[in-house]
C-alpha cells in the first residue's frame, strides 16, 4: 500500500539527505551537488516534516544519523540506484546498445576469480557489455549504494557498512605472507625474522587491516621498522619480485596467479586466524536483472572450477 507522503517528497530531498550522510557535512554535501548550504538545510528539514521524524543531529562535528534516519536511508538510496540505473538503460537503449552490466572488485577479486567469470558471463549473455573497477571496499560499498556498480565482489564489510546490502558467500580467504621464489625467507616460520626485511603492510582503510593487526598482537609482534603501507597490486608486486625483496602481507587472491606461475612462493606461517569470507554484494531490497542472475552464475561457476593454492610448506 503506498503512503501519502510517499507523493510528497520530492528527488531533491533525497539527494540532500543523501549526500549530506556520505559527506557528514552539510557543507561538503552542498558542494558535492552544487547547491547552497542553506537550500541543503531547506531540504533535509522539509524531508523531515514529510516524514514527520528527525533524520539527522548535526554539531559542530558534523551529522549523524538518529534510528529513525539510519531506516530510512537505506531506501532512499536504493530509490536513487534505482532511478540511477533506468536512466543508463535508457541511454543504452537509445544508442542501440544492451545496459552494461557495472562490477566492483576488491584487488583480490580482480586479479583472481574476476577474469575466469567474465569469461563465463560473456558466454551466457554475449550481448550484455561488462565494465569492471577495483578499489576501496569503503569506496565500492557507496558506489553500490548510489547505483554506479550493480554488484561489489569483495570481503565483507564491517556491519554499520552492510546495512540495506545483502551478501552471498562465495568463499573464505586468507591472508598470507608471500615472497619471491628465490626469497632467503623461503620456508621459514619465524615471524620475528621477517622483520629484517621490509615489510609490504596493508593500510588502514584495506578491508584485510584488522585482521592483521589483530594477528600480530596476538604473535607478540609489535610495529616492524621497515613496515610500508600500500594497496597497490602493481606496486607490491614489483616491490616483491625487484630488488627491494620485500615481503608482502596480501590477500591470497591478489598472489594466486604468481603462485601458480612460481614467481612467488607463500611462507609456511599459519594464517587461518585472518581468513574473511569473500562474497557477492547487492542492494537487498532490488530485484536481480538478467545479466546480474547470469553474472551470479558465472561467478559460481568460476568458484567451482578454481582450487585453493598451498602454502609452501
Amino acid at each position: 500500500m503506498e503512503s501519502k507522503r510517499a507523493r510528497q517528497i520530492k528527488m531533491r530531498h533525497l539527494y540532500a539527505f543523501v549526500e549530506t550522510v556520505r559527506c557528514g557535512s552539510l557543507k561538503a554535501a552542498a558542494e558535492r551537488i552544487f547547491l547552497t548550504q542553506p537550500a541543503i538545510s531547506k531540504n533535509l528539514k522539509d524531508l523531515e516534516t514529510i516524514l514527520g521524524a528527525q533524520l539527522l543531529t548535526r554539531d559542530r562535528g558534523g551529522v549523524a544519523l538518529t534510528r529513525e534516519g539510519a531506516v530510512f536511508r537505506q531506501f532512499a538510496e536504493q530509490s536513487l540506484a534505482a532511478l540511477n540505473h533506468g536512466l543508463i538503460s535508457l541511454d543504452a537503449l537509445g544508442a542501440g546498445a544492451a545496459a552494461p552490466l557495472r562490477i566492483g572488485a576488491l584487488p583480490s577479486v580482480a586479479a583472481d576469480l574476476l577474469p575466469d567469470a567474465v569469461l563465463r558471463f560473456g558466454a551466457l549473455s554475449p550481448g550484455t557489455p561488462v565494465m569492471v573497477e577495483d578499489g576501496r571496499i569503503e569506496d565500492l560499498v557507496n558506489r553500490l549504494r548510489a547505483g554506479a556498480v550493480d554488484l561489489v565482489i569483495g570481503r565483507m564489510g564491517r556491519p554499520e557498512m552492510m546495512t540495506g546490502l545483502a551478501f552471498t558467500q562465495l568463499y573464505s580467504e586468507q591472508v598470507v605472507f608471500a615472497v619471491a621464489a628465490d626469497h632467503p625467507l623461503v620456508g621459514c616460520e619465524d615471524l620475528k625474522a621477517l622483520a629484517e626485511w621490509r615489510i609490504l603492510y596493508p593500510p588502514k582503510h584495506a578491508a584485510i587491516r584488522p585482521l592483521v593487526d589483530r594477528f600480530l598482537i596476538m604473535n607478540g609482534i609489535g610495529d616492524w621498522p621497515n613496515r610500508l603501507e600500500t594497496v597497490s597490486g602493481a606496486f607490491g608486486r614489483s616491490m616483491t619480485l625487484g630488488p627491494a625483496r620485500a615481503v608482502w602481507i596480501i590477500s591470497q587472491g591478489v598472489v594466486a596467479r604468481d603462485i601458480a606461475a612460481g614467481r612467488m612462493v607463500l611462507l609456511p606461517i599459519e594464517t587461518s586466524a585472518m581468513a574473511g569470507p569473500v562474497g557477492i554484494m547487492a542492494r537487498s531490497e532490488e530485484d536481480p536483472t538478467p545479466p546480474v542472475r547470469l553474472f551470479r552464475q558465472a561467478l559460481l561457476e568460476a568458484r567451482g572450477a578454481s582450487a585453493p593454492v598451498a602454502v609452501n610448506k
